[in-house]
């Protein structure tokens, strides 16, 4: 957790300012007592009315003094946390950005949500609170001590009896405590992951008519966290009883042998009520510190998996030299390229050469699992190749710096991703300053430009997050015109026209091939008319190439190919 804090250097001068307030406040509540004890002795005792008027005054302006402070504490501890909290937010999702498919796959998506917000504020809570009491306890305690001591010494022994049994008392409730708080995390983790897979596959759990089961999966993992978080509070509840019923006893025998002191006039009574209070404050000071033995187990647990997530390096990272290619070109060059997924006994891609030139579109075809998706992943620098090199323009991509590669880029993955907002911002998004001429050109292309016109706001129309309120077809037009306005030397297209009719799909091939006439276009696709126009067709198989050349050679080459070709055309197509 001190890691984590050390971003709080940046508010040194407001900490520095809480603890100067947190001092005053607590000079205040030890002085109060004091002045009331001069009041009962010196002024009520007495009858003298000035004397009570007098220290009076003072008590009311100390008072004053003491609430002004603990406002100013709270004050800023609330604001220390909170941009504490926004800092390692945006820290925290900053170097997530960072991160390759390796690392999101390591971690996973729940999990990640889950560090990001319910571990933060885990841990700005026990900050603010750190700020408020873990300053605040140990002054009144110390301080109370002395000033009790001060008071009467023999009647403070009544604390070396009292003191160790509340460090007994909390010492074994965090013990039993802790060791769940980090099993409420993984089982949050688990909830979080949960929901997010049932609010995503709602269509899929509907059409099976599998409500029911997806309800006892959530309900199990519900009872899984509510049964933990249960354990933990029932270990803790504990401590409040067991800490009140040591103080009324305290109070007990400071009466008691309190009352045989004023007895024997060993000691007045004021004193005496100073001393109650006194020891009031060192036991309220104690508690202090017990519900801090509450609240950081749970917040240390939280920062370790925030942690995790800032001290986990990314596996793809720039060279400290990059090299930059010429602008314009997008030839790109696969040299024995091979790639395994990170566990997996068998290699994804196994000895893959080929080049594809500007002005040609090269289309990739193969069975379920052939590698397809990962080779095409494998240019944007997704995943960092096992062996092997592929060039761009030249330049071996890992010379490249990813801005400068992903910038070559257009690129429409396998399932359509759109973002809340108006037609036109998701288009844009490829390009922040296209203008509404790029936007509506690259929506032409994308042959999405009829179904926009159709709608009330046209490309002001309003995408629902996730894009459900538009269809498959429609989300693929809309992928694949904001890959077009960017107007980069490269298009890679993973499968992105699956969910469009045939006559659909022939129109855009032939815009397309019209606007990517000097670019590099890769075609992932599972239907054989995509690309059977291709200026070249590699057919993958078990991760290796099968062959490589155009419709015509492949038919009368390649047997992976001929049965492709056999069991989605007839030979009069296929000719």
């Amino acid at each position: 957790m001190l890691k984590l804090f050390r971003t709080l250097k940046i508010y040194k001068f407001q900490v520095a300012l809480v603890f100067i307030f947190v001092f005053l406040q607590a000079f205040s509540d030890l002085y109060l007592p004091r002045l009331m004890a001069d009041i009962i002795d010196k002024g009520v005792v007495t009858g003298d009315t000035n004397y009570i008027w007098k220290i009076g005054g003072v008590m009311l302006l100390v008072a004053a003094g003491g609430m002004v402070c603990s406002i100013l504490v709270s004050y800023f501890s609330a604001k220390i946390s909170a941009g504490f909290g926004r800092d390692t937010r945006k820290k925290v999702f900053t170097h997530v950005e960072n991160f390759s498919l390796q690392e999101f796959d390591k971690i996973g998506t729940a999990s990640l949500i889950t560090r990001t917000t319910n571990d933060i504020t885990q841990v700005q809570n026990v900050l603010v609170m750190m700020l408020r009491m873990m300053i605040w306890a140990p002054f009144m305690a110390i301080g109370g001590i002395i000033m009790a001591v001060n008071q009467d010494v023999e009647l403070s022994w009544v604390f070396v009896g009292v003191i160790p049994v509340i460090a007994i008392v909390i010492f074994a409730v965090a013990r039993k405590g802790i060791p769940f708080f980090k099993a409420m995390q993984v089982k949050l983790d688990r909830l979080n992951q949960v929901v997010r897979e049932q609010l995503m596959g709602i269509r899929v759990i509907r059409s099976f008519n599998r409500d029911q089961y997806e309800t006892k999966r959530f309900n199990e993992a519900n009872k899984d966290l509510t049964e933990t978080a249960l354990t933990v509070n029932r270990i803790m509840a504990f401590m409040m009883p067991a800490m009140m019923l040591i103080m009324s006893v305290s109070i007990v025998a400071i009466v008691w042998f309190g009352s045989l002191r004023i007895e024997q006039m060993a000691m007045e009574l004021g004193d005496l009520m100073a001393f109650i209070q006194y020891a009031m404050q060192i036991m309220m000071a104690l508690v202090m510190v017990s519900f801090m033995f509450v609240l950081v187990p749970r917040g240390s647990v939280s920062s370790i998996r925030i942690n995790e997530v800032l001290e986990m390096k990314p596996t793809i990272k720039d060279r400290e030299q990059t090299k930059q290619t010429n602008k314009g070109n997008g030839l790109i060059e696969f040299c024995d390229v091979s790639f395994s997924y990170p566990g997996a006994e068998i290699p994804a891609l196994s000895h893959i050469s080929f080049i594809a030139k500007p002005g040609q579109t090269t289309a990739i075809i193969g069975g379920t699992g052939s590698g397809k998706t990962t080779l095409l992943s494998l240019i944007p620098r997704f995943y960092d190749l096992s062996s092997g090199s592929i060039l761009i323009n030249g330049i071996d991509i890992q010379e490249q710096s990813q801005a400068d590669l992903r910038n070559k880029i257009g690129f429409v993955p396998q399932k359509a991703i759109l973002f809340s907002g108006t037609i036109t911002e998701n288009i844009r998004y490829g390009k922040e300053d296209a203008t509404e001429e790029e936007i509506r050109h690259a929506a032409q292309i994308a042959q999405a430009n009829d179904f926009i016109s159709e709608k009330e706001e046209g490309y002001q129309s309003k995408i629902s997050q996730g894009g459900k309120n538009v269809s498959g077809g429609q989300k693929q037009r809309l992928a694949i015109a904001r890959a077009l306005v960017r107007k980069p030397e490269i298009f890679l297209f993973d499968d992105s026209f699956s969910a469009l009719d045939l006559k659909t799909d022939a129109k855009l091939r032939a815009a397309l091939k019209r606007e990517t006439s000097d670019t590099t276009v890769i075609i992932v696709a599972q239907r054989v008319s995509t690309v059977i126009d291709a200026d070249q067709i590699i057919v993958l198989e078990d991760g290796k190439i099968a062959g490589i050349g155009t419709h015509k050679q492949l038919l009368n080459s390649c047997d992976v190919y001929q049965e492709i070709v056999s069991s989605q055309l007839s030979e009069e197509e296929s000719a």
